[in-house]
């Protein structure tokens, strides 16, 4: 798929969004299709955790991605999408992106702009953010992984995008991305 959203792959978000309530999982899967984006979902029990993922999915190949929904101490709003075993420093996350100290965002927030509840944390969410609150972070590691796997809106599915037309996604959706390579933690001593 080529590097430009054209206008008439954003239209289809802006009718999708004249009501408050959020988008569904079949609102996000007509979306992809009409982008012309292939995906393949799995269904399994709600999961919370990325432990609780491994348990369920299988030998599935690919990348299997968490998301990190973040807001800074100027109040900007930031989703850090990455590898799921990576363990992200975040004082250095920040420094890395010109970031205000980050933290988590709150249920209450999180609610808000992406129209999601924890654990169900993903970049297709961003369907829900018209007003392009968020800021997107892509670890640059995590694309060199295909397919990513990500929640649908939902945790109870995981689905399979495409690196490139997760960008495409993301475009049409009308957000800009910053691609790094995100900072890890050391890890604790024991």
């Amino acid at each position: 798929m080529d590097d430009t959203a054209r206008p008439d792959m954003l239209a289809p978000m802006t009718e999708a969004h004249t009501t408050k309530a959020p988008a569904t999982e079949a609102d996000l899967f007509a979306f992809l299709e009409r982008l012309g984006v292939e995906t393949k979902t799995i269904r399994h029990p709600p999961v919370f955790t990325v432990e609780e993922a491994r348990d369920v999915r299988g030998t599935l190949p690919g990348g299997h991605c968490k998301s990190l929904f973040l807001k800074d101490k100027k109040g900007r709003i930031w989703l850090a999408v990455v590898d799921e075993d990576r363990r992200v420093d975040l004082k250095e996350l920040a420094r890395t992106i010109g970031a205000a100290r980050l933290s988590f965002g709150t249920e209450t927030l999180l609610y808000e702009v992406l129209g999601i509840t924890p654990g169900s944390v993903t970049p297709f969410a961003l369907l829900n953010d018209p007003d392009h609150r968020v800021t997107v972070i892509l670890d640059e590691d995590m694309l060199k992984l295909s397919p990513l796997h990500y929640h649908p809106l939902d945790n109870r599915a995981t689905t399979a995008i495409a690196p490139e037309d997760l960008r495409a996604f993301i475009r049409a959706c009308g957000h800009e991305t910053i691609t790094v390579a995100i900072p890890e933690r050391a890890p604790q001593a024991s």
